[in-house]
């Protein structure tokens, strides 16, 4: 699958991979990406965390290219900090290597991420009234089931991501009633029992 070139993306080679496999470094990350550039202070506080914990991933991160100094902001010492990328993007390659600290790494991000996205979901649901009745009659949650091989897959996939590309340039975030939207797309063989 071709990364979306609409979107300033990142793709994780087993290096950045091993740099960003770590919750909190995934929850820093996702929040400088949400809510705009922060000091660790902040972030630490948004996510319940000490200072000296978050500025140190912070700096793990910039390590690793995923965040930078935002030098627009702060006076003195205080130091900011903003996502170098607005997203990420797995390597097929990375899902079938054989360093088991690569494989280890990529278990700790894909079930960070899972973990993400069913927080994400249980708070749209738990606040949608809170909404204008017209989100709740765009928002989905449908699932599908198909009998596919593993190439007609990728194919299916590929042809999302580049719809959502289409959408992603096209969008104009101060139309009327315009929001952040998140879309989650898992797509996974399964057994049948």
């Amino acid at each position: 699958m071709s990364a979306p070139e609409e979107r300033v993306s990142r793709t994780l080679d087993p290096r950045s991979l091993r740099g960003l496999a770590h919750p909190l470094r995934i929850q820093l990350l996702r929040a400088l990406r949400h809510h705009g550039p922060a000091t660790a202070s902040q972030l630490a506080e948004r996510l319940g965390e000490s200072s000296g914990a978050t500025s140190y991933h912070l700096r793990q991160l910039a390590a690793h290219g995923f965040v930078e100094d935002d030098p627009t902001r702060g006076k003195g010492r205080e130091r900011w900090w903003k996502a170098a990328q607005q997203g990420t993007y797995v390597d097929e390659s990375l899902y079938r290597n054989a360093d088991p600290e690569v494989r280890g790494a990529m278990e700790v991000y894909l079930h960070e991420i899972a973990t993400i996205h069913t927080q994400e979901l249980n708070t749209w649901l738990g606040t949608r009234h809170d909404w204008d009745a017209a989100w709740a009659g765009a928002s989905d949650m449908s699932d599908f089931t198909l009998r596919l091989p593993p190439e007609r897959l990728h194919e299916l996939n590929v042809k999302i991501h580049d719809l959502i590309g289409e959408y992603h340039a096209s969008a104009d975030p101060e139309a009327p009633g315009a929001a952040r939207v998140r879309m989650h797309l898992h797509a996974f063989p399964q057994h049948e029992n």
